[in-house]
């Protein structure tokens, strides 16, 4: 009995082929097709069951009208402010927005302005190509 079943596991054995198994990526990110993006975010964003505590859906319009309004007064501010204290353009040198300290100034990249949060001490750095 095991010397026919042995012969019958070595003859499928033999009568039986393989093929060799190819990865092909869906994700876009490594390697896959990129038309494949919009549908994963897709349904990324259907299987999300999170939901972010500051939506504006729970905000009432008279709420969000306040907080575009205030934003708009804030912006106007400032562009005045910057007008009042760069009305010649970006100039190199060192300015101070309240909290803000900017320093402007050529290098071989561009202008280069250098901005300081001097409460929080969080630095950016903007470089405008020069032409």
């Amino acid at each position: 009995m095991k010397t026919n079943l042995t012969i019958l596991i070595l003859f499928l054995s033999l009568c039986s082929y393989g093929q060799q198994l190819v990865y092909k990526p869906i994700n876009p990110a490594f390697g896959g097709e990129t038309f494949n993006h919009q549908w994963l975010l897709a349904a990324a964003n259907a299987q999300n069951s999170f939901t972010d505590p500051n939506e504006d859906a729970n905000r009432s319009e008279l709420d969000q009208f306040s907080e575009n309004l205030n934003r708009q007064i804030l912006g106007q501010l400032s562009r005045s402010l910057f007008n009042s204290q760069l009305a010649d353009g970006l100039e190199p040198g060192s300015f101070n927005f309240g909290n803000l300290a900017l320093e402007i100034f050529e290098s071989s990249e561009g202008l280069v302005i250098n901005i300081l949060d001097i409460s929080t001490g969080e630095q950016t750095q903007i470089i405008v190509p020069g032409g």
